[in-house]
């Protein structure tokens, strides 16, 4: 049983008291003053129950970690079971408020399972290291350790380990382990014993008849899940008021300043000792940056807490599935929905981020549940006691906590029997434990007067969510986030472009993709210039249309009228500042490199590459992967004479002799001048991006002539209408849950195309599907609900005069 350490507590009081002191004051300061009586009633049993389990060190602890959070200015939010809980909104731990999303305490906490409560904590990514070094020295390095992480192997790291034991050639098990994707395995035959698919083994060019061939191929369906080595658990620590060693060993970790135990998680929570996930969300750190963004350049000052709720607007943008970029409702999918689901408040967007997964999906329950909202279809419920737990969902179960609600009301389970099914749901691969409660809940629910229909759909929604479960709690906490996001694309899309790409890698979308969706933005993106340049992507009134506060206007007057909006309160957003593309996108270059250019050109500007060369001490090999990205424009226009003077400065210097550069050097020979498409295609192969142009735009002359329309016309075009289509891939998705479809999304620089492939155009063109960058598709337009699909026939390599360069796809993730 863990203690908060009574070193900590303030003088002559328990953790009961001090508990309640906390709860009580924070609740006056969520509710200003005046807390409601059912809210009063809530705070009271939970607080009874958590005095009950002798739970209070674990909220204290979490207390703890959020205020040193708050103290230091990094953004946290809890998230998960931990969002059901009115004790957790007083102390500030979630942001979930209880007025607007009625959640399940049992889902949190159980008498009868008694057993320490699992938080969550979503910290910025970029600061979650001070806080991980924090609960280090705050409880000290014997009372805390890291929980392991069992990494076991999955199709690809089987096909590469079990090839390279078998000494099969390099080459062939890298195109074999490319094409295989994370539910590969899941689509072997069962009458081949679960081996790869001979035609796979076939197009990496094995012979599918080699004994050691065949051999491979059941060695590979043999070790999967099979444990691999031990890594660290992204964030979860285990914290003990006695030495955590006298438990389970402690070892250091491959990283620095941490230490981990020996188990993982799975352990931990079988011998119910208490765990704390300090998790790193990338979205709050594109948020922190953001926010610090607006108060540099727009002298505002906001916070997660202080955006404001209920915009018209931003909902407005959603429906149009305007969402690159944002938080949770970026995916396809999710923008597929938008325009069918249209939220237009908070809990809309609550169901939009938790309604695009498997549960729901296998269960049916998706379809229904947009029918009866847009008034298709009659809100009905399966049983009158049913009506409370469902009536938010349209009569509908979406969610975890519904499920356990229902299990309770409609088959009579005790709420610990509620939630040892909850935790069988989170089985995943393994749906063993669920098949127990399959006749239980649908025999109960049939004698209680219940179709058995409804009762199998709500099993198979529950075998859904032993795939990847998204309860209530976890879809509100997420919500607010999608929502803040949200709002800063609508209001401030240049504040929100510029730190989105400063917070990057994360989310769905490569550089080039975000930088092409901000043009589509009227932002104006410059380019990467050493003597410009940050580090990161900046804010600049250089080549704006207007200044972010005040200012004099551009050279583009119409553009401005345009970027000035009109915010719902009658005032006007501020005019859209310029991007500057940061110094970090320059493929090869080092930071510490990159930073020594900007300060150098801070006390006086560069007059030439030698110069740059010699004071910022950039070395040959990172002038040159400037000149190739264009980040030398402005002391030598062309790229190829600037790479000329690099390599010219290479031949006279050693590394370390930077004070003898020259600083003329030798004139370069007449060199033909790059064509802008040669420039573009620079750009995205060193930068993978292009202030000027999309990947795709040099050639929409070609692709025009040959009658291959943008995407703006094809979305545009009406249903049951066939075309031809090229453009860039940026998406492949083979969800199982879509039973054999493939989804594909293509991009040129008006906009999306989403691509359906059926199993029978898979397995006909899937080399070309998995392999090409660009692609041109043939088929017909399914338009309906405001959503365009091209359902494809047909997939073919389109031909150029010169060939666009790869760009990158988020494939089967």
């Amino acid at each position: 049983r863990y203690r908060y350490p009574a070193e900590q507590m303030p003088f002559g009081m328990t953790t009961a008291t001090w508990l309640d002191q906390l709860v009580r004051r924070g609740a006056r300061e969520r509710f200003a003053g005046a807390v409601p009586d059912d809210l009063q009633q809530r705070i009271d049993r939970e607080l009874a129950l958590i005095h009950d389990l002798d739970y209070e060190g674990y909220f204290l602890t979490m207390y703890e970690i959020v205020n040193f959070c708050r103290t230091e200015g990094i953004i946290c939010q809890g998230r998960g079971s931990a969002a059901n809980s009115v004790v957790c909104y007083c102390l500030k731990i979630t942001a979930v408020n209880p007025r607007e999303v009625d959640l399940l305490f049992e889902r949190f906490i159980s008498r009868e399972r008694a057993e320490p409560p699992d938080i969550d904590l979503d910290i910025e990514h970029g600061r979650r290291e001070e806080v991980i070094q924090h609960v280090y020295k705050k409880y000290g390095r014997d009372k805390a350790a890291m929980v392991a992480n069992v990494v076991r192997f999955r199709p690809r790291s089987a096909i590469r380990e079990v090839g390279k034991a078998l000494g099969l050639p390099a080459v062939q098990l890298d195109r074999l382990a490319k094409s295989a994707s994370h539910s590969f395995v899941a689509q072997f035959p069962e009458n081949e014993g679960g081996e790869l698919p001979l035609a796979e083994l076939a197009n990496a060019g094995f012979d599918p008849q080699a004994p050691l061939h065949r051999h491979f191929a059941r060695l590979v369906a043999e070790i999967q899940e099979f444990p691999r080595h031990l890594s660290i658990h992204p964030g979860g620590f285990l914290l003990g008021h006695q030495p955590v060693h006298d438990l389970v060993p402690i070892e250091n970790a491959t990283m620095p300043g941490r230490t981990v135990i020996q188990w993982d998680k799975y352990g931990v929570e079988a011998l119910g000792l208490f765990k704390v996930d300090l998790l790193g969300l990338g979205a709050l750190n594109q948020m922190h940056l953001a926010f610090d963004l607006l108060r540099e350049h727009r002298a505002i000052d906001l916070s997660l807490a202080r955006i404001p709720r209920d915009d018209a607007d931003t909902y407005a943008m959603l429906g149009r599935a305007d969402s690159v970029g944002t938080f949770q409702v970026e995916s396809r999918a999710q923008m597929n929905m938008l325009p069918r689901l249209r939220p237009v408040c908070y809990y809309d967007l609550v169901i939009q981020v938790a309604i695009i997964r498997p549960g729901p999906i296998s269960g049916g329950m998706l379809h229904p549940y947009l029918a009866r909202r847009n008034g298709d279809e009659p809100v009905t419920y399966p049983h009158p006691s049913l009506e409370p737990i469902l009536r938010k969902t349209l009569g509908v179960p979406l969610f975890q906590e519904q499920v356990m609600r229902l299990a309770m009301t409609a088959a009579d389970y005790t709420p610990g029997e509620a939630d040892q099914l909850r935790r069988d749901m989170a089985t995943w691969r393994s749906h063993g434990p669920l098949e127990q409660h399959h006749e239980r809940l649908v025999s109960r629910m049939v004698a209680k007067g219940i179709t058995a229909e409804f009762a199998e759909r709500v099993f198979q929604q529950i075998r859904g969510f032993g795939e990847y479960g998204f309860p209530e709690s976890h879809a509100a906490s997420f919500a607010l986030i999608a929502y803040a996001t949200s709002w800063l694309k609508c209001h401030h899309p240049d504040v929100f472009a510029c730190s989105l790409l400063n917070a990057q890698p994360m989310g769905f979308y490569s550089t080039g993709t975000i930088v092409e969706d901000a043009k589509r933005h009227n932002i104006h993106v410059l380019p990467i210039d050493a003597t410009a340049s940050s580090w990161p992507c900046t804010l600049s009134c250089e080549g704006r249309v207007v200044c972010p506060v005040g200012g004099a206007s551009g050279a583009a007057p119409e553009r401005a009228r345009r970027a000035k909006r009109e915010a719902p309160d009658g005032t006007h957003n501020p005019p859209f500042a310029a991007l500057r593309m940061g110094l970090r996108y320059v493929k090869g270059l080092r930071r510490d490199v990159g930073e020594r250019i900007v300060e150098g050109g801070r006390l006086s500007p560069y007059r030439s590459i030698a110069d740059l060369h010699r004071r910022a001490r950039v070395p040959v090999d990172d002038l040159a992967a400037l000149a190739r990205a264009g980040a030398l424009a402005s002391l030598e226009a062309d790229r190829r004479k600037a790479l000329w003077a690099v390599h010219g400065l290479s031949r006279r210097d050693r590394p370390e002799q930077f004070l003898l550069a020259l600083e003329d050097p030798e004139p370069a020979p007449s060199l033909r001048e790059l064509s802008e498409m040669e420039v573009i295609n620079w750009d995205w192969h060193e930068a993978g991006h292009s202030p000027r142009a999309h990947l795709l735009a040099p050639w929409r002359e070609q692709l025009a002539a040959q009658g291959w329309p943008t995407a703006e016309v094809v979305n545009g075009m009406y249903d049951g209408r066939r075309c031809e289509y090229v453009g860039l891939v940026i998406c492949r998705q083979r969800p199982h849950t879509a039973k054999g479809v493939t989804f594909l999304t293509l991009e040129d620089e008006t906009g999306f195309v989403n691509l359906v492939v059926w199993q029978q155009v898979w397995d006909q063109f899937k080399v070309q599907i998995r392999t090409l960058s660009v692609m041109g598709v043939s088929g017909k337009i399914q338009a309906a609900d405001g959503v365009t699909h091209l359902m494809v026939e047909k997939v073919w390599a389109p031909r150029f005069e010169r060939e666009p360069v790869a760009g990158r796809s988020r494939d089967f993730q």
